[in-house]
């Protein structure tokens, strides 16, 4: 293996990891290491707010990704947001900060770039433990070895947005080079969710995430070449995500019974290994409160 030096302008959590280039888990197999991730919450702390509205008055009240996946759905019916509701336009509603707008639309919200790009730059302007999530480490490191990358996200911007986002995490130096990108699935994206089997644009967010895990396994085995060896991992935060994540990844052991799958949890920072047998899971946990930064990542880039 080959050593790499440190890119400029990371943290000192990442200049104690010595950084060696390491093949996959299975590469001696013929296998390789498929690594997907949601974004926000995940990889990356974002302020994207989403936008709710008062039943009665139309005031809107913005909340965080992290309120959201506590407390979505509730939303309208009971706790702190049950006098509160959804609202489904995409250029006016709820989610219209993780949508891409036109010129007009962006200057009506006061951007002069997409809300993505412009949410990734403020985030680069405060110290990384901020908003770095509780798989950065494991991003990294996927990135550092070209592992195979698919981005599985909630938001709806296209896909170069996307890639945009995290090129500026490349030239601030927190990335040595751009992932080595099997998929990118921005699900609420309406031509992603037609790609998806969405035409009638009515499958939630977990549903289509599900498909997306599954289309981006199939282009795995198209790209890569079918091996007995490969070993496939996602990491989400939310709840929801992650129970239909685990159903479908179930589904796929089925399928290929002789591939490796995990779910990684990162609900309120724990990082939580969830593989998926034939038998069902076998999980083991590593709470962020319990342990140093350090060991954290280093039990996160032995994962694949």
């Amino acid at each position: 293996m080959s050593s790499q030096p440190i890119p400029s302008g990371v943290s000192q959590l990442e200049l104690a990891i010595e950084r060696s280039r390491e093949k996959d888990r299975n590469f001696h197999l013929g296998g390789r290491s498929f690594y997907f991730f949601d974004f926000d919450d995940n990889v990356a702390f974002l302020s994207t707010p989403l936008v709710l509205f008062h039943k009665q008055s139309g005031e809107e009240k913005m909340v965080s990704s992290g309120q959201w996946a506590l407390e979505h759905v509730r939303i309208g019916k009971t706790g702190i947001y049950k006098d509160f509701e959804i609202r489904w336009e995409d250029q006016t509603g709820t989610f219209r900060h993780f949508r891409d707008h036109d010129e007009e639309q962006l200057r009506k919200l006061g951007f002069s770039t997409q809300t993505f790009l412009q949410d990734v730059a403020e985030a680069l302007g405060f110290p990384d433990l901020q908003w770095k999530g509780p798989s950065w480490q494991c991003f990294y490191h996927a990135t550092f070895n070209q592992r195979p990358v698919s981005v599985i996200t909630a938001r709806g911007h296209e896909a170069e947005t996307i890639k945009g986002g995290v090129r500026l995490l490349v030239g601030s130096g927190h990335l040595p080079m751009e992932p080595n990108y099997l998929s990118i699935f921005p699900v609420s994206n309406p031509e992603i969710r037609k790609f998806l089997g969405d035409a009638e644009l009515n499958e939630n967010t977990a549903e289509l995430k599900q498909r997306a895990i599954r289309a981006s396994v199939e282009m795995a085995l198209r790209t890569y070449g079918y091996s007995a060896h490969h070993r496939f991992g996602m990491s989400d935060d939310d709840p929801r995500n992650i129970q239909l994540i685990i159903e479908e990844m179930t589904r796929l052991k089925a399928t290929y019974p002789e591939m490796s799958f995990f779910m990684i949890e990162t609900h309120k920072g724990d990082f939580v290994k969830h593989e998926i047998t034939l038998s069902g899971l076998k999980g083991s946990r590593v709470p962020s409160s319990d342990t140093s930064q350090q060991s954290l990542s280093e039990t996160q880039i032995r994962l694949f």
